[in-house]
């Protein structure tokens, strides 16, 4: 075998390990957080920004993921399904914060305890759950983490926001509420359309 069909080799089982391991991460989030990626509220995280151009609910779930493959990278062994609901709910904050109109300033500092306020409303979190979420922000949250869940979920957080900021990992763009995809569409001319009005979705 010559060292062109060797490495063509090679760089296909990668691909296949990768794919391989994004299911396995997507079925542990459908596991252990199937009830937060089907709720109303966590779609509407899809309607803000986070960073770049990916929206705060595709955040959420990378963060998820990454926090998985830290954890089995490392061998830390840990609560996996603390370790997803925690890093699905960490900026459970729903709200637009690049708005100058909503509530950008300081936002950093408290977020965390928005999202940690409106995600006890809706589901009973453990107390790992709550750590994760109260201290996902660390060092900005001057008390560090308390559980090794909380750590990971933090680093995954950093290493994500990066990516994201940098524009190394894009995202699709926010979701237009069909209300104002119904008024695009009405204002927009017929035979301009394609080029004026862009819409996205994630389904």
């Amino acid at each position: 075998m010559g060292r062109k069909q060797r490495a063509g080799r090679k760089q296909k089982e990668k691909f296949i390990e990768y794919f391989r391991k994004q299911k396995e991460w997507d079925r542990l989030l459908k596991k252990y957080g199937d009830d937060i990626l089907s709720s109303e509220n966590f779609k509407r995280t899809e309607d803000y920004i986070q960073h770049g151009s990916m929206t705060v609910g595709s955040h959420c779930i990378h963060v998820a993921k990454c926090s998985l493959a830290i954890s089995k990278k490392l061998g830390i062994d840990c609560n996996r399904r603390d370790l997803v609901r925690g890093a699905l709910l960490h900026d459970y904050f729903l709200y637009d914060w690049h708005d100058r109109n909503g509530r950008k300033r300081l936002h950093g500092f408290y977020h965390p305890g928005i999202a940690l306020r409106n995600a006890s409303r809706e589901y009973p979190l453990t107390g790992r759950e709550r750590d994760i979420i109260r201290k996902h922000m660390w060092p900005l949250t001057v008390v560090p983490p308390r559980c090794r869940e909380a750590w990971i979920v933090t680093t995954a957080d950093k290493y994500c926001s990066l990516l994201e900021t940098l524009r190394l990992r894009k995202g699709h763009g926010r979701r237009i509420p069909n209300r104002i995809q119904s008024e695009a569409l009405q204002k927009a001319p017929v035979q301009r359309m394609e080029t004026r009005v862009k819409i996205q979705y994630q389904g």
